[in-house]
């Protein structure tokens, strides 16, 4: 009965391989190269990010009617998220990285350091952003 019990447990063992191999592999695999999207900048490529947007602001707009709050403006809420930036906040980042080339002036001349074109600096500054 041993040497029946070794043959079994051989031949299980042969025949597992194949399924060890299946392990981790499927539709949700790490290892899968993942589905090319649109080119960025396209217009397919906003129409599936607004889509996205438009689902994540119904998840949350459905959240806060299951607290018993009242529903988001879903149409309001997805022209505001993917509406152009508008000039105040390029007007607040100019300003915050002015003040930043100032500071960082003012510390070259403390170590006896060229002070650089505070304005030169800043639109280099911005465009490096991409701003």
């Amino acid at each position: 009965m041993g040497s029946a019990a070794a043959v079994a447990a051989v031949a299980a063992f042969v025949g597992s391989g194949r399924l060890y191999d299946q392990v981790g592999k499927g539709a949700f695999s790490i290892d899968r190269e993942p589905e090319p999207g649109p080119a960025p900048g396209t217009p397919a490529a906003r129409a599936e990010a607004q889509a996205e947007i438009r689902q994540l602001v119904e998840a949350k707009s459905a959240r806060r009617e299951a607290r018993g709050e009242p529903p988001l403006d879903v149409e309001a809420e997805v022209a505001a998220l993917t509406s152009a930036p508008d000039s105040s906040h390029d007007d607040a980042l100019r300003e915050e990285v002015r003040q930043l080339v100032i500071a960082r002036n003012e510390r070259r001349i403390r170590r006896g350091e060229d002070a650089l074109d505070v304005e030169a600096e800043v639109e280099r500054q911005l465009r490096e952003l991409g701003a």
